[in-house]
């Protein structure tokens, strides 16, 4: 019979397999290739590959090599005893075998880093997939870093301008701060960054770099395409872990594309700008990393170390005072539940949220950000400004008496409501439509030619409906512009008089205020008499 010691010996060896091991970044001290105790392969699960040493184990998050011309990459990640370790394959491990040898390259994954890197598309193990020429001679850096100390990081109160009206003033980003794009599937998160990408980068004095997480290739193309038609390519840095690949891969991807971030960042000074899509794919590879490891699951499914591994990578991201890195970040949000665990803890890293409507979306009000679920810890009268600060606050709670008067209008209709009411709405429903805005990387499917507004004629265009400026143009004259300018013009080209009252009527509606249908039906009257009055002459003159 097993006595109690051993049983006791058991459980704690098991608990030990399913506790999840820390690495220290700094252990791995370029110990070189290690050639002369190899390893071997003693089983292979999927993408969890055993592997035993005969004499000292390779670090935690050690880079293994084995298969056919070592075509198979792995990477340490739990210890099971003094001799056998469980890694995570990063490649395919198609033809892989028991007793196959490994190689401990006694190093972790390195990435290149250098100027070098500007124009070029790599993947997670720093490899150029754009087929340029490789970057041998590169110097290479571990992507496994600590976090910068609190004590040398830097805070701006900078705002962080995309040109985005409904951003700009409602949920503005922070310079040197992280903002995430909420929504589920096919909302606009995607379009956002890459307009986002369009707007910025161009004039960013800095270096950006994009990391594909759980990318599809053809999202990848296109985005390389975009870049190089703005013109800024040169400047920037593409990192893609694409869907079909590995989850191991998928997993690390985010870790390589912030170490070349670090190095633009800490060696050259340099500020960055980094779009990360989509961090839902980097807890979802987790997930899967840490289900083939055979780990009870948490909440939901999710990897019980969900919290950590997200910190990891989000806590990297910060300002110093030699530069910044400010990372845009778009997050799927599962079956448009915010209660999620995955966009619950992604929540709390940021400065700002974006968050993306499916209702709003259906309504045709792109870019469909929800206005009253978006918000920002830059909004202060302190950093934005009083004037900012106040706007917002008034189209919020504009919005939100709209949003109440919703269901009595659904009901009774619009005529039931009070003047006040009927004023709420008619605000509401203009700053609605002139929150959405043409996107430059959209032109060839709405047929709407892109606008980036400047924060002030942003700012001056929400105050002047707010204050009821601009009662006299419809609705529509306000749907998919730029500036609160193209509302005037556009109003003036259809309806052919120009925004002063000329009847001296202090803007309420007369003749000089109909708009094209009024005036056209009032024509259609006047002709219409016109004929009535000829045929009656004709019929008295044949009566006579």
């Amino acid at each position: 019979m097993t006595s109690a010691a051993e049983k006791s010996t058991s459980r704690k060896n098991r608990a030990a397999v399913n506790r999840p091991q820390k690495s220290d970044p700094d252990r791995h001290r370029n110990k070189g290739r290690r050639d002369d105790h190899p390893g071997t392969v003693t089983a292979v699960r999927g993408s969890v590959v055993e592997v035993h040493f005969p004499g000292e184990l390779p670090e935690i998050n050690s880079r293994l090599l084995t298969g056919q011309e070592n075509h198979v990459i792995l990477e340490v990640i739990v210890h099971l005893d003094a001799h056998r370790a469980r890694c995570i394959a990063l490649t395919p491990t198609r033809g892989l075998t028991r007793g196959a040898s490994v190689t401990d390259t006694g190093e972790p994954l390195t990435v290149p880093v250098g100027e070098e890197l500007l124009g070029r598309v790599f993947n997670v193990f720093g490899e150029t997939i754009d087929d340029g020429d490789k970057l041998d001679a590169a110097t290479r850096r571990s992507i496994h870093r600590r976090p910068v100390p609190l004590e040398d990081r830097t805070t701006q109160e900078e705002i962080f301008q995309t040109g985005i009206k409904a951003i700009d003033v409602l949920a503005p980003l922070e310079r040197g701060g992280k903002a995430g794009l909420f929504g589920g599937a096919g909302v606009g998160k995607t379009v956002l960054i890459m307009e986002m990408i369009h707007n910025v980068i161009g004039r960013h004095g800095g270096v950006s770099i994009f990391c594909g997480i759980g990318e599809r290739c053809r999202e990848g193309e296109e985005l390389y395409r975009e870049i190089q038609d703005v013109g800024v390519l040169d400047n920037t840095v593409l990192v893609f872990g694409q869907m079909n690949e590995q989850p191991g891969a998928r997993f690390r991807v985010g870790h390589a594309a912030l170490t070349m971030a670090e190095h633009f960042r800490d060696e050259a000074r340099k500020d960055v700008l980094l779009l990360m899509d989509n961090i839902f794919r980097f807890v979802q590879a987790g997930a899967e990393v840490s289900g083939l490891l055979g780990r009870l699951p948490s909440r939901v499914g999710y990897q019980p170390t969900l919290a950590t591994e997200l910190a990891e990578l989000e806590e990297r991201i910060c300002s110093t005072r030699g530069g910044a890195i400010t990372s845009i970040q778009a997050v799927y949000v599962p079956a448009d539940d915010f209660t999620d665990p995955a966009a619950v803890h992604t929540f709390s890293h940021l400065s700002a949220s974006v968050v993306l409507s499916r209702q709003r979306a259906s309504q045709g009000l792109y870019p469909a950000i929800d206005p009253l679920q978006s918000g920002s810890k830059m909004l202060a009268p302190h950093i934005v400004g009083e004037k900012h600060y106040q706007v917002a606050r008034r189209i919020r709670q504009t919005l939100a008496e709209y949003e109440d008067l919703k269901d009595i209008i659904a009901m009774l209709g619009l005529e039931e409501l009070s003047q006040d009411d009927q004023r709420t709405v008619h605000r509401a429903r203009r700053l609605e439509r002139f929150l959405t805005q043409p996107f430059f990387t959209t032109e060839q499917f709405t047929g709407h030619e892109g606008r980036s507004v400047e924060l002030e004629a942003a700012i001056e265009g929400c105050r002047r409906i707010l204050d009821d400026e601009l009662n006299k143009y419809p609705e529509k004259a306000f749907y998919m512009i730029g500036g609160i300018g193209e509302a005037e013009k556009q109003h003036w080209d259809e309806t052919g008089y120009a925004e002063a009252d000329t009847d001296g009527n202090d803007g309420q509606p007369g003749d000089g205020d109909k708009d094209e249908g009024e005036r056209r039906d009032d024509e259609g009257s006047s002709d219409q008499e016109g004929e009535d009055g000829e045929d009656s002459h004709a019929a008295h003159g044949d009566a006579s």
